[in-house]
């Protein structure tokens, strides 16, 4: 029952919202996604890693067909629920210095895609899986195509066809597999994991699945509608976009790709690391030329995906558990930084690091803050970046050495363009842009101190998360063995 008050929670909150109107709509949000925080905290305190999938609920939905709603949590799923019920109370309080035309819907959308993305994380059903995986897609498009820039309406068709095109491969899987199952047919994904399928099939099947999340997450080469919708959403839809739903991807091949289709994995498993890899590197070479501060932080979020990719396909104890501690350490970064880079354009009207510069002078807090989220985005030792650049690296080294040592340049490339972002922005003469420059709101200081506290924990107590995962890896990892 707590899995389905997860889902229900941020709805229920999502249709309030809209109704109160635009008066008390974020104040209701905020409410709402809070609630939904302390019920994942509450969730966690009951959580027992060893006992698998738990607070599970299934309710026939076509039951003829043997489809039935169900979720569950295991602990994979849960350090990515708590990913969202964290980020998300943050999302929308980062909004308040802010005023959105038709707030009440802004805020009602917010809640609505948190809803989504907890159901892909807990579907233990594949067909809800996809359900709740193209469902995340609607509210994102909205806020993207209402509330974005000023080339918001080709940018987010292009996003929306581009994500649907890559799922319509997934569902093709999925229909398959559905039809793989003895007797009366069935689509629980943990019966699709004791399917026997020649190789050839384990291929085709692959290859759909991978299509599908390469293109959420993305990875090289089918990450070109990513740079300009992160550009060109508004900084809340960048931030759910980032923070979250790229980890769906990353999410579904660690639930349905590598259990399900080992065989495929042992054929295709190299190019799909090379792909990856590639994406480390081109998306770190592209990062380093950007003068666009929100951009340059899209390219960044496409290289760390590329390495959590390359750990996952590593199909090792500590690519698993390095992709998922990264993505909440990469959740809690890019937030932040898209957060900083809002600040700054809320003040000086200018994302350009051309104009910018001496920010540090005018700005200590900020500065702070700043940096040590930053320091964490490069993997710092003692942030939370370290914790998961480390495992993964170690997984793709230990699956090829070479690869895995070009995959290392990673750290010198993204302190490279990390720390040239920071240099132009905060440090040197002081632009005229930056005449007049505030220094953090108590607002502000709410939303980037959670973040902070969240860089340090993870990276000096990384085993409060690790713990929680550890136990439903290495179960998976024995399927993909099999």
């Amino acid at each position: 029952m707590l899995t389905l008050l997860l889902i229900l929670l941020p709805l229920v909150a999502g249709v309030i919202t809209l109704l109160v109107g635009a008066n008390l709509a974020k104040q209701v949000a905020l409410v709402g996604a809070l609630a939904e925080l302390g019920l994942a905290i509450f969730v966690w305190s009951q959580f027992d890693p060893a006992a698998g999938v738990q607070f599970g609920f299934k309710y026939n939905w076509l039951a003829s067909a043997g489809i039935s709603f169900a979720a569950g949590i295991d602990g994979i799923s849960l350090v990515l629920v708590l990913l969202t019920a964290f980020l998300t109370p943050l999302i929308i309080l980062s909004t308040f210095s802010h005023t959105y035309k038709n707030s009440a819907a802004f805020y009602s959308l917010i809640l609505f895609m948190s809803a989504a993305l907890v159901g892909v994380f807990m579907a233990t059903d594949a067909f809800v899986f996809y359900l709740f995986f193209e469902a995340a897609l609607i509210p994102v498009y909205f806020l993207a195509a209402v509330w974005g820039g000023e080339n918001r309406l080709k940018v987010t068709l292009k996003f929306f066809i581009y994500t649907m095109f890559g799922s319509l491969f997934m569902l093709v899987a999925l229909i398959y597999l559905y039809y793989q199952t003895p007797g009366t047919h069935t689509s629980e994904i943990t019966a699709f994991y004791n399917l026997q399928l020649s190789a050839k099939s384990q291929g085709f099947v692959f290859w759909a699945f991978f299509v599908a999340f390469a293109i959420k997450m993305p990875l090289f080469p089918f990450h070109t509608w990513q740079p300009d919708t992160y550009t060109e959403s508004p900084t809340p839809a960048t931030m759910l976009l980032s923070g979250i739903m790229l980890k769906m991807g990353v999410y579904g091949l660690i639930r349905l790709l590598l259990p399900i289709v080992p065989l495929g994995l042992e054929s295709w498993g190299m190019l799909a690391v090379i792909l990856s890899v590639i994406g480390i590197i081109y998306g770190s070479i592209i990062a380093i030329q950007q003068h666009d501060m929100k951009r340059l932080i899209a390219y960044s979020s496409f290289a760390h995906v590329g390495l959590m990719a390359a750990g996952v396909f590593a199909a090792s104890p500590n690519g698993l558990q390095g992709a998922i501690i990264q993505m909440l350490a990469h959740g809690i970064n890019v937030v932040g930084l898209f957060f900083v880079i809002d600040i700054i354009l809320s003040r000086t009207k200018t994302r350009s690091l051309d104009q910018l510069g001496g920010i540090t002078q005018v700005a200590p807090q900020l500065s702070v803050y700043f940096l040590i989220i930053l320091l964490g985005s490069v993997a710092l030792p003692l942030t939370n970046g370290f914790v998961g650049e480390f495992l993964l690296l170690s997984s793709v080294f230990a699956f090829n050495s070479w690869l895995g040592a070009i995959a290392g340049l990673t750290i010198i490339l993204g302190s490279v363009y990390m720390l040239r972002l920071f240099q132009m922005s905060m440090f040197g003469p002081r632009s005229k842009w930056v005449e007049g420059f505030q220094d953090l709101t108590f607002n502000e200081k709410a939303v980037l101190l959670p973040l902070v506290i969240m860089v340090l924990w993870i990276g000096i107590y990384p085993n409060t998360f690790l713990s929680i995962s550890e136990p439903a890896v290495n179960q998976l990892l024995q399927l993909v063995a099999k």
